[in-house]
């Protein structure tokens, strides 16, 4: 049985610790407390959050809710629910104060207005931007089309996100 010096049993652990941590990327992770405005039929607000990681590319889950509204001034308007998936390609830093991104992404709505219910899939992109407020807090708004698979009131529906964006 051969003894190793002391020296030998330290330096394979510390090397390999150090290139691990000098190949791993950072983590980035991200929460935003959503508020939009449904465009189609008519404007209504919508609330929701999403949650991702990631820097240059990143990917997000986000949930997004407007209730129906049958007392509107225009006729009636469908509550829209959607369950979507995000990827994102952003700058990675800001350009002018803002970091402008573009998004692509698909998952699942429920529209519901009185006795009509649709649940099926869903495709959307856009195009938005981030300004950092201060420290981590950033404020996001941007605009997507989304377009409903299935038999929806509406295939099209457009929404203007804002929200606060807090990176961690």
């Amino acid at each position: 049985m051969s003894i190793v010096p002391l020296r030998m049993q330290l330096v394979r652990p510390v090397l390999v610790s150090v290139l691990l941590l000098g190949f791993s990327a950072p983590a980035y992770a991200d929460f935003t407390f959503l508020i939009a405005s449904n465009r189609t039929p008519s404007s209504r607000s919508a609330k929701g959050f999403a949650i991702g990681g990631g820097g240059m590319i990143a990917t997000e889950f986000e949930y997004a809710n407007n209730g129906e509204d049958l007392d509107n001034e225009e006729g009636p308007t469908p509550g829209l629910r959607t369950f979507l998936g995000n990827l994102l390609l952003q700058t990675p830093f800001p350009i002018a104060g803002f970091q402008p991104y573009g998004l692509v992404g698909t998952g699942v709505y429920r529209e519901t207005l009185d006795e009509h219910q649709e649940t099926a899939w869903a495709f959307h992109s856009g195009v938005g931007v981030k300004r950092r407020v201060f420290g981590p807090v950033m404020v996001r708004v941007d605009y997507r089309v989304l377009k409903l698979r299935g038999e929806p009131l509406h295939n099209n529906v457009h929404r203007v996100y804002t929200g606060f964006h807090v990176a961690f």
